[in-house]
């Protein structure tokens, strides 16, 4: 795990260099965690060139068929590309099956394409709490679109919006009780809505349910002004579609970039990024006090006993962790 032997392997293109260094960044370990640093340190640099896709969708809807699709299609266009799965945790076991790879048979046989499936853990947002690592370790390697498929599609399901360039939402045929469920937010932050399935007997309602869409689009305010979303129909199973959504994918990124808002947006996702770390180091930190850890069984004792209200409990133990660290006021 020597960081800079790894940092070499991963730009020369070596796919199991690349397959240890992801392993590497998801690793909870201390030691690991400061190689992990370091490697990051070293590529960072040669990343940063790629074209960023999220694809969310309901489970059901067809989103590994729809990414493999997508990823042939990229290739025949010239391109590497890099897919990161997240497949959900069990909540008993923590647990994870892992099956994407699998089911993504023809794409994962290419030598221009890379899939790894990861774990969410305890992570919401549809992603990894290192899937923006794993994107930087892809770029470094030479692939110049990554696509990052979430675990499926809800309130929670808009962190992956935050760290691609653009976010394509998959639906299924059958608007109606479906545009109910799905919430208003994630149809706010998508930049690509596609209807799957229309092939077959669904194909008519496809047609409909994607009709359906582009008026609810109306009443909904432009995530960019500079750009339409568009509501389109594909079938992932027979390649249909799959051409156009690419294309709009590449009028997506030129859009942006003479607006300067490619720029821009990337920055912000830097600063999203930072934050995110902040939050989540600061909250490990805590955890792993071990005064913190000798009161945290009384105060969730008496919170869950109503003895003191559970803000009291949290002030509690941000105070004996900030005054060890003397930020105490």
């Amino acid at each position: 795990m020597d960081p800079k032997a790894l940092a070499n392997g991963v730009l020369e293109g070596k796919r199991r260099a690349l397959a240890r260094a992801i392993t590497l960044i998801e690793s909870t370990r201390g030691d690991h965690r400061a190689a992990a640093s370091a490697l990051l340190q070293r590529l960072t640099p040669h990343a940063g060139k790629s074209l960023r896709l999220g694809i969310s969708g309901a489970p059901g809807v067809g989103k590994s068929t729809f990414v493999e699709a997508l990823g042939n299609q990229v290739i025949d266009a010239g391109h590497r590309v890099a897919v990161l799965t997240v497949d959900p945790s069990s909540a008993i076991s923590g647990g994870s099956i892992l099956g994407d790879k699998t089911r993504m048979e023809l794409l994962s046989r290419r030598r221009e394409a890379y899939i790894r499936p990861s774990p969410s853990g305890n992570t919401l947002g549809g992603v990894t709490r290192r899937s923006r690592e794993a994107m930087i370790l892809c770029e470094a390697a030479g692939f110049d679109v990554i696509i990052v498929e979430t675990v499926g599609v809800g309130q929670s399901e808009t962190k992956v919006a935050e760290m691609t360039d653009m976010f394509v939402l998959l639906l299924q045929p059958g608007g109606g009780d479906e545009l109910q469920g799905i919430k208003r937010g994630i149809m706010e932050l998508a930049d690509l809505i596609l209807v799957n399935k229309a092939d077959g007997e669904l194909q008519a309602l496809a047609g409909r349910s994607a009709a359906e869409y582009r008026n609810a689009l109306r009443l909904l305010h432009p995530r960019l002004a500079d750009w339409k979303v568009t509501v389109r129909t594909c079938s992932a199973r027979n390649g249909v579609g799959i051409a156009e959504a690419w294309k709009a994918a590449l009028q997506y990124r030129d859009t942006l970039e003479a607006s300067g808002r490619f720029t821009a947006r990337r920055a912000a996702q830097a600063r999203a990024w930072m934050w995110s770390e902040v939050n989540d180091n600061l909250i490990t930190a805590l955890q792993s006090d071990p005064e913190v850890n000798k009161q945290i069984p009384a105060l969730e004792a008496a919170a869950s006993e109503g003895r003191i209200p559970p803000t009291i409990a949290a002030r509690q133990l941000l105070e004996i962790f900030l005054k060890r660290h003397k930020q105490w006021d």
